[in-house]
């Protein structure tokens, strides 16, 4: 049977790239971004389907997004906190305080408001995984993304402690998805991210790999086969 998704910053990139993918596989998707226009066209495409511009680092926006999924779909077996905005590439001192706040307000911040809105329901049923994106960066370091590598770092952090608050049969794991040509990572590394996996290539690992995370993987650290270099 089908699994119910869903999806953050499913409107691009490797969100969208795993909603289309799990939509084609018979699952039922509720996916949010924040560019209307983009998540509008989803919702024309696929009128089965739940998607909703959402800002979500805005916690009562969050809620109701949720409320209004949990009506609709019912409680979902999988949550992907897939969102996330990298920082233009700059010594710390040169970031400015805006674009810093942006990037936890999305990136950690966001990914609390899923976690809060949809945790309730799933523990009170007793099942379902949650998949937090991490990052290489959220285990390593690398200069001019200190704000994004703080952020990546806190989801680790922030996943195994979350894992430890989980009753038996879930699991929350924080996942490297692996180094993927999408727009953010031109922003990293301008035209040599040409070089490295598409993401039509990268979707047919991923979404074997998240959809067979079981409850025994609960607060692991994990990344997707054959999409680190």
């Amino acid at each position: 049977m089908g699994k119910r998704v869903v999806i953050t910053g499913a409107s691009r990139g490797l969100g969208r790239a795993l909603a289309e993918a799990l939509i084609a596989e018979g699952h039922q998707v509720a996916g949010c971004a924040r560019g209307a226009e983009a998540v509008n066209a989803l919702a024309d495409q696929y009128p089965d389907h739940h998607f909703t511009a959402v800002d979500i680092s805005n916690a009562a926006a969050v809620q109701t997004w949720s409320t209004a999924v949990l009506d609709q779909m019912g409680v979902p077996d999988l949550v992907l906190n897939n969102a996330g905005l990298v920082n233009t590439p700059a010594p710390l001192w040169q970031v400015p305080a805006a674009e810093f706040e942006a990037v936890v307000a999305v990136n950690l911040v966001g990914t609390v408001n899923v976690l809060r809105s949809f945790a309730p329901a799933m523990i009170q049923r007793g099942s379902g995984i949650f998949v937090n994106y991490s990052s290489g960066w959220g285990r390593s370091t690398s200069p001019e993304f200190a704000p994004y590598c703080a952020t990546k770092w806190a989801i680790e952090g922030l996943t195994q402690a979350f894992a430890q608050e989980l009753p038996p049969g879930m699991a929350a794991v924080a996942l490297n998805p692996g180094i993927i040509h999408t727009d953010m990572l031109e922003t990293c590394y301008g035209e040599a991210a040409a070089s490295f996996t598409p993401i039509a290539q990268w979707v047919k690992a991923a979404l074997p790999f998240i959809l067979n995370l079981k409850p025994q993987d609960n607060g692991r650290s994990l990344s997707v086969p054959g999409s680190l270099s």
